[in-house]
């Protein structure tokens, strides 16, 4: 999908139906700052593409799920944000917080609308508090980056939407290609770009579009309801017979990971990408799932390796995000701790744990932890719920790993072992102190009963 496919093509691309919602007149005449020419270059431009404004909007189904659609008509003056554009979204979005809908725009547009000058501009003040208004109400929001996708559109409706996807070369930005510095690498200013440093979530095919938007449609719609159990353990069941068995089974190479427990635990997935800030985490998964019976619970896992600012970041997104639509969060944690090196402090790597602290605990939804692995220091308590976390036998954590406090001690080297003895960062261990609930087991046998605790 490119600038040649319209707005209504965008939607019969997506949408297994559609009705279009009323729509109010543009401004007459010249426009607002009489710009000479306006009125004709707006009939020409109707002509051409068959609308009368550079949005049309409306309802439709998409993959089983009703949402409201705006989709841009870039053949209608580059897609240009008018008043007349303001007044469709603006209507759309109050259909949508009506009648309790997520939001979907399919973006093409250039930016805001020369010819209307500053009452032009003021309309992204407007969408964004429509979108605020929609947010605050608890609904999703969604947007499509078709190409190009610049300007104000992109910092408004694009990039304030909950998921961002994108079509494959679409040029996104905030600066359109005949505003940009002649020297500006064009590359910078794609969905791929913008993918790789964390803006959009996925740049989706087109062929793939209809499939992936109602993937995310259903699963951001329909929350699970109370906290999330604990996953079975899919390790070992037996308790670990020292600090130092706990510490090495831990890091046994062939643990069950991340992935062997999101895969056991849901059906169907769809993943968050990126802090919205600069930055991805490819040892953090953050996103969706489908529980077997259909209902959605959030999750944010740590894979095994330190995780960069960009992978508290991003679980601290989608902690929120869960948190407005009201779905249950389920956290693994398993990581050696925060990344520590030069390029993690100049990325923020305390303000961004301190962000997921407060994310986790200012949370409106419940929150389950399990650790399945590593649990070093604040960069895995960052993921655990206060109160609802839970151990896997296969498990440790500790304020420290064991050869730090041993070197800060000023221990012998050969004095680790013992030393992970007295930091008593065993599962059991932690059941004794408090700081986990249980230790989960693993699955039972159809006629058994659950053994996780």
């Amino acid at each position: 999908m490119t600038a040649a496919v319209s707005a209504r093509e965008a939607l019969a691309l997506v949408t297994d139906d559609f009705t279009e919602l009323p729509a109010a007149a543009g401004p007459g005449g010249d426009g607002p700052i009489d710009w000479p020419g306006y009125g004709r270059a707006r009939a020409a431009a109707a002509a051409r593409s068959g609308e009368d404004e550079s949005v049309v909007c409306g309802t439709g189904t998409v993959g089983g799920t009703r949402t409201v659609l705006v989709s841009f008509e870039f053949g209608y003056l580059g897609g240009s944000i008018g008043e007349g554009t303001g007044d469709r979204v603006a209507a759309a979005h109050a259909h949508a917080r009506a009648h309790r809908l997520p939001v979907t725009v399919l973006l093409a547009t250039g930016g805001s609308r020369m010819h209307e000058g500053m009452r032009a501009l003021v309309q992204l003040q407007r969408l964004a508090g429509e979108s605020a208004r929609t947010r605050a109400a608890g609904l999703p929001q969604l947007a499509v980056l078709r190409d190009p996708t610049t300007g104000g559109g992109w910092a408004t409706l694009g990039a304030g939407s909950d998921v961002v996807l994108a079509l494959p070369g679409a040029q996104v930005g905030f600066a359109g290609s005949r505003v940009r510095p002649r020297d500006a690498d064009p590359a910078a200013h794609t969905a791929e770009s913008q993918l790789a440093h964390g803006h959009v979530d996925a740049v989706v095919p087109a062929a793939e579009l209809r499939e992936v938007l109602g993937r995310w449609l259903s699963l951001l719609t329909r929350p699970a309801e109370g906290p999330v159990p604990p996953p079975y353990a899919l390790g070992a069941t037996e308790p670990a017979a020292s600090g130092r068995d706990a510490v090495a089974r831990a890091r046994r190479p062939e643990r069950p990971r991340a992935d062997r427990y999101l895969a056991e635990v849901f059906t169907e997935r769809a993943e968050l990408s990126g802090d919205r800030v600069g930055g991805t985490d490819p040892g953090t998964r953050c996103g969706f799932g489908r529980l077997p019976d259909g209902r959605t619970v959030a999750y944010a896992a740590q894979c095994g390796t330190a995780t960069r600012p960009a992978g508290f970041r991003t679980a601290a997104r989608l902690v929120r995000l869960a948190g407005r639509l009201g779905i249950p969060v389920l956290t693994l944690i398993d990581t050696p701790g925060a990344a520590n090196d030069a390029e993690a402090e100049r990325a923020g790597a305390g303000p961004a744990i301190a962000e997921l602290f407060g994310a986790v605990a200012e949370a409106p939804v419940p929150v389950t932890a399990l650790l399945v692995g590593e649990g070093g220091s604040g960069g895995a308590l960052a993921l655990a719920a206060p109160g609802n976390t839970w151990a896997t036998p296969d498990s440790y954590f500790s304020v420290i790993a064991p050869e730090l406090a041993t070197a800060i001690l000023k221990r012998a080297p050969e004095d680790a072992d013992a030393t992970a003895d007295d930091l008593r960062l065993r599962p059991d261990d932690l059941v004794a102190l408090g700081v986990v609930r249980g230790v989960v087991g693993a699955r039972p046998a159809p006629e058994g009963g659950r053994a996780d605790g």
